[in-house]
Parts: structure tokens; C-alpha cells; sequence
């Protein structure tokens, strides 16, 4: 399948418990990150994964009119700490979601979010726009 037969798919990835990773040895750490990079790898050999990062602690979270809330985050109380993504294609969300389910690291309390990437956001689609842009006059 190619990426024009499919949908782009955001996979949020949350660590719930980080505390675990500390507790295991240094093998069983290696051994659980070479099963990840494999499959990261096999997302991208299969040309499956569009882009992926993982997210640093640090961050801000900005709010209020004209953004003159500025809040340092996220927070350490979070129960869910969003650790990074993947943009993956598939098929539709059954596919996106069984991608996910092959996450190495599921047992170890992470989660993740599978969602579909938008063409627009609510307030574009509020327009009944199908894009960010206002579509062409005919």
C-alpha cells in the first residue's frame, strides 16, 4: 500500500509509570529498546512511518487572550506524560490502531492515542471548509 492509498495517523505516546524503565537492568533495558527501534524500523521499511520523535521533559503550555498565559509544563503530577509520537499511514483507523497494538512497550504501562490527522481544524470545518484555506472560487 502506498502513502496516496492511505490516511496519516498520529501515535500519541503516553508513559504512565517511566519509574519502571529505572528499576530493570541494563540488558533488559537495551534488549526492550533494540525491540523498539525495530519496530521502528519495520514501520519505515515498510514505508509506513512518515515522521516520529520522541518529546523532552521541558515544555510551556500557553493560554488566555493573546497567549499572555504562558504556563510551564507539563507537570510533573500528570498521570500520563505525552513521551512522543509517530506520523504513520494506514488504511483506516482499525489498521492505525492495530500498528499500535504492536508497541513493545505496552506492557510496561505506556498508552497510546491513535488519531486521525485532520485536513482542518474545528474552526475551519465550522466553515465547511475541508482545508485550512478557503477553497478556490469556481
Amino acid at each position: 500500500m502506498t502513502t496516496a492509498e492511505s490516511t496519516a495517523y498520529m501515535l500519541i505516546f503516553r508513559e504512565t509509570s517511566p519509574e519502571v524503565y529505572a528499576a530493570m537492568s541494563d540488558s533488559d533495558r537495551r534488549y526492550y529498546l533494540d525491540r523498539w527501534n525495530a519496530w521502528c524500523d519495520e514501520l519505515t521499511d515498510a514505508g509506513r512511518m512518515l515522521a516520529g520523535h520522541p518529546l523532552g521533559d521541558a515544555g510551556t503550555i500557553v493560554t488566555g487572550a493573546k497567549g499572555k498565559r504562558p504556563i510551564d509544563g507539563p507537570f510533573a503530577e500528570a498521570k500520563e506524560l505525552i513521551g512522543g509520537y509517530f506520523l504513520v499511514t494506514a488504511a483506516d483507523l482499525d489498521e492505525a490502531t492495530a500498528i499500535a497494538e504492536q508497541c513493545p512497550l505496552l506492557p510496561f504501562g505506556m498508552t497510546v492515542e491513535v488519531r486521525p490527522v485532520a485536513g482542518a481544524c474545528h474552526l475551519a470545518r465550522s466553515l465547511g471548509w475541508e482545508t485550512m484555506r478557503e477553497p478556490a472560487a469556481s
